[in-house]
Formats: C-alpha cells, sequence, structure tokens
C-alpha cells in the first residue's frame, strides 16, 4: 500500500511538474545507512497526546500522503533523532504569514496540521537526514511545551470519517476533477492511475498542486474529503475562468 501511494504521489508531483520528483521516488538516494519503518504502522485516530511539529511556510501533509523532507536545523535534527526513538510520528504545520521576525524562535502557526510517521530514513554523513512521512491523521494544537530546542505540542487528533453517501458523490466529483486536470495539463499527460483511490487523488492534489500556502491551509481544514474534493474544484475553475 505505501509503494502503491508513492506511485502516485509520482504521478502527480511528475504531472504538475513540481520540483524534487527524483527526491520523492528515492528519499535516500546517494547516501548510505538508511533504514525503513517495519513496524505497524500507527491507527490514524491513536495520536499521542504530545508530539513534535515541524512548522514551514509552503510545505504540507495530508493524511495518507508520502512526503519527502530534508532536515538540516541543528534543533529539527534533534527532532528527528528524538522521533525515531520513539514511535516516529511528527506533526506538520504551517507558519502563519509574518514568520520572518521571529523565524529562529516559535513565531505562530495554523492551529490544524497534520502528523505523519516516518516510513523511511537516511542520516547524511554531515548530520542532515532525507525522511519519508506518510501522513496519518489532522490535528488540532492545543498549547505549547517549551521544554525543548524544538517545538512541541499537546494536539487533540481530527479523524475524517466519510460518510457511506460520500463515495457517489466523490466519485462524481472525481471525474470532474479530471477534466480540469487533463485541460490544465500538458499534451500527451497520462491520466490518474487507476489503482489511484478517490481520497489519495483528493488529498495529493491539495498536497502538490503549485497554490498558494493559505488555500492550501484552506484544503486541509475542510471538515472531510467531499468537502476538500469541492474546494479543490472551484479552485481550478477558478484558475480556468478567462480574465476579463
Amino acid at each position: 500500500m505505501q509503494s502503491r501511494r508513492i506511485a502516485c504521489a509520482m504521478w502527480i508531483i511528475g504531472l504538475l511538474g513540481v520540483p524534487g520528483a527524483a527526491w520523492a521516488q528515492s528519499p535516500t538516494a546517494g547516501a548510505t545507512g538508511g533504514s525503513s519503518a517495519r513496524q505497524t504502522l500507527p491507527a490514524p485516530e491513536i495520536l499521542p497526546r504530545t508530539i513534535p511539529i515541524f512548522p514551514l511556510q509552503d510545505v504540507m501533509l495530508f493524511p495518507n500522503l508520502p512526503r519527502p523532507l530534508h532536515i538540516f536545523e541543528p534543533r529539527y535534527r534533534a527532532m528527528v533523532a528524538d522521533a525515531l526513538k520513539g514511535d516516529r510520528i511528527i506533526g506538520m504545520v504551517l507558519l502563519r504569514p509574518g514568520y520572518e521576525a521571529d523565524y529562529e524562535g516559535r513565531p505562530p502557526v495554523y492551529p490544524i496540521g497534520c502528523a505523519g510517521v516516518i516510513t523511511d530514513v537516511e542520516q547524511l554523513p554531515d548530520g542532515r537526514y532525507a525522511i519519508l512521512l506518510r501522513g496519518l491523521v489532522k490535528f488540532r494544537v492545543i498549547s505549547e511545551d517549551r521544554s525543548r530546542a524544538y517545538r512541541l505540542a499537546r494536539v487533540e487528533a481530527m479523524p475524517e470519517m466519510p460518510a457511506d453517501k460520500d463515495g457517489t458523490a466523490l466519485r462524481k466529483q472525481r471525474a470532474r476533477l479530471e477534466i480540469l486536470l487533463t485541460a490544465s495539463s500538458p499534451p500527451g499527460s497520462e491520466p490518474p492511475p487507476p489503482e489511484l483511490s478517490d481520497e489519495d487523488l483528493v488529498n495529493g492534489l491539495a498536497q502538490y498542486l503549485p497554490i498558494d500556502p493559505i488555500d492550501r491551509q484552506d484544503l486541509l481544514e475542510q471538515g472531510g474529503v467531499l468537502s476538500r474534493s469541492q474546494a479543490l474544484i472551484d479552485l481550478l475553475e477558478k484558475r480556468a475562468a478567462p480574465r476579463r
């Protein structure tokens, strides 16, 4: 299942021309001593009350999707090292605008993020890490723990539980998404692979589409995949509309 999701993410990255496709395919390429998480992955609804959070200005994580990351700051190297000693869980959150003034400290972040588990890791000779994080579940930040150099937060999980009736509506929305993707993609682009589920297509586009970070945050904060799919359609239709 993990390899299928990586392949699906690779299709999305290739289709959209997102930089870093090779990195996404092999986060440990060019290094030695890598390892993979062979243990059973935690259930999405089982999230520790306190997790490390990794704030970035334009990179986000969505449920079930793989996200390659290059960890180079000393405080976040320590975060990865500590995570590898435990449950391998890291939460990703988006920095709020204006973060530059206090980047080295603890600038404000949006309260809704997505937790992921490290499934592959490589420690490079200079101490940096190349990791592959797989999205588990959305969470809400309740408060922060300032006991470490990196950021820790008390969180509550926000599992997305689609209703049975959502399936039919989501399939219809997928058809519309594919039409919009075809219209905006280079000639000869491959259609979505048949093994790509509706949920992974929606979350993959939400994670990798080149859109404004605030729009991406809005997609993450949607109540579920169905509303996220509709929000994506609205974004793509707005892009496709002729300017007056």
